[in-house]
């Protein structure tokens, strides 16, 4: 009697597990279209996969955020949001191109001259945030860096999580 309990408990366990990893599984295919499109500096495919308005909105997030805590006084805050809002829109465009990216996978240790991973080799570096979205670690329990969403059946970047100075300055 315990056995057939034990072996429905342990296919109940594998079937949920299986379900928590098919998002990833989804997203890897689609970043791995994203890391060939940095790679051979295919706009097209790399704008397939890139959400600019979530980026912008994200990005623009980010650097009002930084100059906030930077200036406790509200006013400045304030300068920031006005100056930030313009300057994001124009340069979001300006440097979210593969090339940018491209020193951005090789930060996080991807090289041009290797191949990129499969399928099963990227989802092994993605994180399922519960929001829908997933995000590219580095290492087990490390940081995000990329944020990607399902959007009508492709995953897309919509935030950076790194270091925003190091994205700005492409080769840096």
């Amino acid at each position: 009697m315990r056995l057939p309990r034990l072996v429905s408990a342990v296919l109940v366990a594998l079937a949920l597990a299986a379900c928590a990893t098919v998002p990833r599984f989804e997203a890897a295919g689609d970043i791995h279209a994203f890391l060939v499109a940095i790679r051979d500096g295919d706009q097209h495919t790399f704008d397939d996969h890139v959400d600019r308005s979530a980026l912008k909105a994200q990005i623009k997030s980010r650097l009002i955020a930084g100059q906030a805590g930077s200036h406790g006084d509200s006013s400045w805050q304030a300068l920031g949001a006005l100056i930030a809002g313009p300057l994001v829109d124009v340069g979001v465009d300006a440097f979210v191109q593969p090339d940018t990216f491209r020193a951005v996978a090789i930060r996080l240790g991807y090289a041009p001259d290797k191949p990129i991973p499969n399928r099963l080799q990227i989802s092994a570096f993605l994180r399922a945030t519960g929001d829908g979205t997933v995000c590219v670690v580095t290492k087990k329990d490390g940081e995000c860096s990329l944020v990607f969403k399902d959007e009508a059946g492709t995953w897309r970047l919509i935030g950076y999580e790194g270091d925003l100075g190091k994205l700005l300055h492409r080769h840096g």
